[in-house]
């Protein structure tokens, strides 16, 4: 196969929202480029992959490797092997990877064993929790990566700590944010809190997968008892993913009492749906990472059910209070509101234009390695490696 290719590789539902707007904009600046889109199916319901890669302008996988669920290692493994096969028989010249997910690390792991250059989207986050497989996961991927991707300050300062090279780094942005000012005005015509019967701004959304959360029965219970307090406050929509469906029927919850408490269950959203609910929100209840950025950019208030952020910008700058991983900290929720909040501050780079800065380095990388210029300098581009000394944009 011809060496003028890259391979993207996608996992679970948050990679194509940070994946689509890098993979639409290097077709446009590359057109001659191949562009390989591999799906290792570590999500494979409909509603947790399908339905995103249409409504985020993907154009089907060229490879779905199928790998389901299964323990970390058992996800690992199967995604290295595919993705192994894959790049032995296309042979590209970049692999692309975004995220922390295990099919993330597997593919990073798989290219550079190859000896194929990796870039990361999203490097450089870091929680500091070594409970969360995630961290090892992002932390390995990065030290494997030739192109790291920041979307932060914050996150560049994480890799030169790391004493990793500094003209790998690139600091573009976020390119998750790119998806939500590309497709809100699509998600909002949507109307979808209309299918619950509730008006914009008269309802909160929860969501809850973490595995140290619903693992734990008598945690998981605990939660969904204090959730179902804070739908005193108001309607609560709640979209369960279908691990935490499987860990809450296994407690014996009782959901239909929940939806009389107010707590509207229903299955896993599409991306339209979902960013639609998330932007008209009086406030997000989640212990997901995405949804701490997501929630900024439209200035929702956000309240994260976890004890560390990867992404101490959103709570800095953006919307995001940490709560802490005690159930108990929901209870506060509707007192917190009641104090209010500073409104986010615009973050640098997030500004739906990452994708593009993001293109520019792969165009740039790949034109290095093939012996010619690129066309547009750094400062035409706006974007450069990282100065150990600044941590900004040259």
């Amino acid at each position: 196969m011809s060496s003028r290719s890259v391979c993207f590789v996608v996992g679970a539902r948050p990679n194509f929202m940070k994946a689509a707007p890098v993979y639409r904009a290097l077709a446009e600046v590359e057109p001659d480029l191949r562009l390989l889109l591999v799906h290792t199916g570590q999500h494979y319901d409909a509603e947790m992959s399908a339905v995103f890669v249409a409504e985020l302008d993907l154009p089907p996988p060229d490879v779905l490797l199928g790998i389901g669920s299964g323990t970390h290692g058992e996800q690992t493994a199967k995604a290295l092997v595919g993705v192994e096969r894959v790049l032995l028989d296309q042979r590209p010249s970049l692999v692309v990877v975004a995220g922390d997910v295990n099919s993330t690390l597997a593919a990073a792991l798989a290219a550079s064993k190859l000896q194929i250059p990796v870039a990361h989207i999203e490097s450089g986050l870091r929680s500091f929790d070594e409970g969360m497989p995630e961290e090892a996961n992002r932390r390995l991927t990065d030290h494997l990566s030739q192109i790291l991707l920041a979307h932060s300050d914050a996150a560049v300062a994480n890799l030169l700590q790391e004493k990793i090279v500094p003209d790998r780094i690139h600091l573009i942005g976020n390119t998750m944010i790119d998806s939500v000012f590309r497709h809100l005005a699509a998600a909002l015509v949507k109307q979808p809190w209309s299918r619950f019967d509730l008006a914009p701004g008269g309802f909160a959304l929860v969501t809850l997968h973490r595995p140290a959360l619903v693992d734990d029965p008598q945690l998981l219970g605990r939660t969904i008892d204090a959730v179902s307090e804070l739908a005193r406050l108001m309607p609560l929509v709640f979209p369960v993913h279908p691990r935490t469906q499987a860990r809450i029927a296994a407690t014996g919850v009782d959901l239909a009492a929940l939806r009389e408490k107010g707590v509207m269950i229903s299955s896993p959203l599409g991306y339209l749906e979902f960013l639609g609910l998330e932007a008209k929100a009086a406030f997000v209840l989640t212990d997901s990472g995405g949804v701490q950025e997501e929630t900024s950019a439209p200035n929702v208030r956000c309240f994260t059910l976890r004890n560390t952020t990867e992404r101490p910008v959103t709570v800095e700058l953006g919307t995001n209070t940490v709560l802490g991983a005690d159930p108990e900290a929901i209870r506060a929720i509707p007192k917190l509101l009641q104090e209010g909040d500073a409104p986010a501050t615009e973050i640098a780079l997030w500004d739906g234009r990452a994708g593009d800065r993001a293109a520019a380095v792969i165009s740039a990388f790949l034109g290095s390695r093939r012996g010619r210029p690129s066309s547009e300098s750094a400062e035409e581009l706006g974007i450069g490696q990282i100065s150990r000394s600044s941590c900004h944009i040259r």
